[in-house]
């Protein structure tokens, strides 16, 4: 039996490590098979040496992440768990990033400024295991829980592989909530602000003037929703991205630009929709009308896959909290004018 002790005096840095109801702990007990303890601001762990020594370098890296960004998550847990050697246990809960339950296991081979890609949740794995399963992929989530970056990742790990001959990334032209007005400069500066959520996701896997010199060969492109009409994509990697934002008639009509040997990813987050008052997304419309297609990869992601920074969590999680108690109270009174206005009371409700 081997023991390690880590001292944590700062109460807030404390609660960030351990997380909601010590659930980083026990994901760190469970990857490593130790136990772990805390007492008066010393972190004590025990159980195999190879084990404690591993999950020592977990947590120090951990508390190092907390000190520089002020947060971590559930997946930045097992993340460096898996980086200073845990092996997942059989029937845990946990798995190697880049696999889900029958998969591959294998992470994106992208290796870029000293990383590699790689999900970070359980959600990302089975994410990513969609996308190469399937030559159709709808994901829906909540901000900063990776469905572009992973689309586009997983592109470009195909374009070096030689499976494809080029990416195009595709996104709606929709203002969010605001009127820009008049925008100046050529097509391609009106253009930018709208596609450049997709340049950054490029940028971070592939080097400036390389991404450039691919794009000026047209081997990956970036264009606006309404440039695919008309079509037809072959050998490519096709990924449309805020798809929330499209009509019934886009979303069909970006869907049949498909060609031979191609696949597409469709990500979308259906809490933040830009679209007219009454007006049905696309997004929403072709996950009902093709749910019973099999060929066809539905991914739902939710707020324990956000790995941007630890209060992107918090913030989703207080939205959501509060749009359910608004509908709640929605709910309540309608049911309370109905019965007010009904002399037979609920009796009359259920005709």
């Amino acid at each position: 039996m081997t023991e390690a002790t880590l001292t944590v005096s700062a109460p807030e840095e404390l609660l960030q490590l351990f997380g909601p109801r010590d659930q980083h702990l026990r994901i760190l007990r469970q990857l490593f098979d130790v136990t772990i303890t805390h007492r008066n601001g010393r972190v004590r762990i025990a159980g195999e040496g190879d084990n404690v020594n591993g999950a020592l370098r977990a947590l120090e890296k951990l508390r190092h992440k907390i000190q520089k960004q002020g947060g971590i998550a559930g997946g930045d847990v097992e993340t460096a768990a898996l980086e200073e050697g845990a092996q997942p246990r059989d029937g845990g809960k946990s798995v190697k990033p880049g696999a889900s339950a029958g998969a591959s296991g294998e992470d994106i081979q992208i290796r870029h400024a000293g990383r590699r890609i790689r999900p970070r949740t359980r959600g990302q794995a089975r994410y990513v295991d969609a996308i190469r399963e399937h030559d159709l992929t709808f994901a829906t989530g909540p901000a900063g829980c990776g469905k572009t970056f992973l689309a586009v990742a997983t592109a470009v790990e195909a374009l070096k592989a030689g499976q494809i001959r080029k990416i195009v990334l595709v996104r709606p032209a929709v203002e969010a909530g605001e009127s820009l007005g008049f925008l100046p400069g050529d097509l391609r500066a009106k253009l930018n602000p709208y596609l450049r959520p997709l340049l950054d996701a490029l940028g971070e896997m592939v080097d400036y003037d390389r991404a450039r010199e691919l794009m000026e060969q047209e081997t990956i492109e970036v264009i606006p929703l309404a440039y695919m009409r008309g079509r037809t994509l072959n050998d490519a990697f096709i990924i449309l991205d805020e798809a929330q934002n499209t009509t019934i008639a886009q979303m069909k009509m970006f869907l049949t630009r498909m060609g031979e040997r191609s696949k597409m990813v469709v990500s979308g987050d259906a809490t933040q929709l830009d679209l007219p008052r009454g007006v049905t997304s696309g997004l929403h419309d072709a996950l009902r009308r093709l749910s019973r297609i099999k060929a066809i990869g539905v991914v739902r992601l939710s707020g324990e896959d956000i790995v941007r920074h630890a209060l992107v969590q918090r913030i989703v999680e207080a939205y959501d909290d509060d749009d359910h108690s608004v509908s709640a109270r929605q709910r309540r009174g309608k049911v309370r004018v109905v019965a007010e206005s009904n002399p037979n009371g609920e009796e009359a409700l259920d005709r």
